[in-house]
């Protein structure tokens, strides 16, 4: 079969490697009919150590169940599924206090022998507690967001979770990728009053708008934060969205959340320490966020999308076959593209 690896900064490569199959009992063969290219796939692409050997890519994906191990109950073949971005067992202690980010059982796909989602097949372990059926047909007109809800429509759930959100609160998301424009749609989805969308950039501006951003705030640095708080009355935004992780956009979040606020950070921090550590301190600032336990998610938005009162999808602006994943990588580290769907 034929999968995405990495092998160092800006070398991406589709390349034939051994098909999979079934290992352990608990374990499910998925066909990948949808794929993506997120953007912490960005990270490695920029600067991960080079290897010899590549390292298998992607953990956004629809398939269809081709086998399962004798364990597995309540898969069979021929489903349509999507998995979270972590397979877990769905029955460790964290699991069940619905962090299965933590999985005590779980892991990460493209490590650990486990295939990367951005190929042609991938053996899920723990299939059970991992994927989800989806009542569709593989090729509906809802595969892209039904996609979203692998990973970035779930995280932007899980940062309006951390920082807040509900109805009469007014929203800062700081960020325009994919992740932060699902922030928008989530912040709308729980009743926020105003949502502030920090981002520069014209056709994702666009599409926050049509999410349910009420404001824009093109300005970085100091002047962004100024000019969040002339549109508060001084005071900053009950709630805010960190989806970048890059230290000025830790900082500006955390400088535009007004006293007893919330930061939901989902944002994969490229720095150890959080800034303006004081400040929060003294004004009761809640920090909190980490990586979405989508598996959490997936079952609650998925009415949503299925009904069509979100449409998540529309992040994706490129689509592509498995052998432009490498000019995937590409555009979307050159800005030419917001997100990347990948159709095999």
């Amino acid at each position: 079969m034929r999968a995405t690896l990495m092998y160092g900064p800006g070398d991406v490569r589709v390349e034939t490697v051994p098909d999979t199959d079934l290992i352990e009992p608990t374990d499910a063969v998925v066909v990948v009919t949808r794929a993506a290219i997120c953007g912490s796939d960005l990270w490695p692409y920029k600067s991960m150590e080079p290897t010899e050997t590549g390292r298998r890519m992607g953990h956004e994906f629809i398939g269809v169940v081709d086998a399962v191990g004798d364990d597995v109950r309540t898969l069979q073949a021929g489903d349509v599924v999507v998995t979270p971005f972590v397979w877990s067992d769905g029955t460790c202690v964290f699991c069940q206090e619905g962090l299965h980010t933590s999985c005590l059982h779980g892991g990460r796909y493209g490590s650990d022998g486990v295939d990367g989602g951005q190929g042609e097949a991938v053996r899920v372990p723990q299939a059970d507690g991992t994927l989800v059926v989806l009542p569709v047909d593989k090729d509906d007109a809802l595969m892209p967001s039904l996609l979203t809800l692998s990973d970035v429509m779930a995280t932007g759930h899980h940062a309006v979770l951390a920082a807040k959100v509900g109805p009469g609160k007014t929203v800062a998301v700081v960020g325009d990728g994919a992740v932060g424009l699902c922030g928008v749609l989530a912040a709308r989805r729980l009743g926020a009053e105003r949502i502030i969308i920090l981002g520069h950039h014209p056709d994702r501006i666009a599409i926050a708008r049509e999410f349910g951003a009420t404001d824009v705030v093109s300005e970085r640095g100091e002047e962004g934060v100024e000019r969040v708080r002339e549109l508060t009355d001084g005071f900053g935004a009950h709630s805010v969205l960190e989806c970048v992780g890059l230290e000025q956009a830790t900082i500006t979040a955390l400088s535009v959340a007004r006293v007893g606020g919330a930061v939901g950070r989902v944002g994969v921090p490229q720095e150890d320490s959080i800034p303006e550590a004081e400040r929060t301190f003294f004004d009761n600032v809640t920090i909190a966020g980490g990586p979405a336990p989508a598996r959490a998610y997936i079952e609650e938005l998925l009415p949503d999308v299925l009904e069509g009162r979100i449409e998540p999808g529309r992040v994706f602006d490129r689509v592509g076959p498995l052998d432009d994943v490498p000019d995937g990588y590409r555009a979307m580290n050159e800005r030419e593209a917001l997100k990347v769907l990948v159709e095999l």
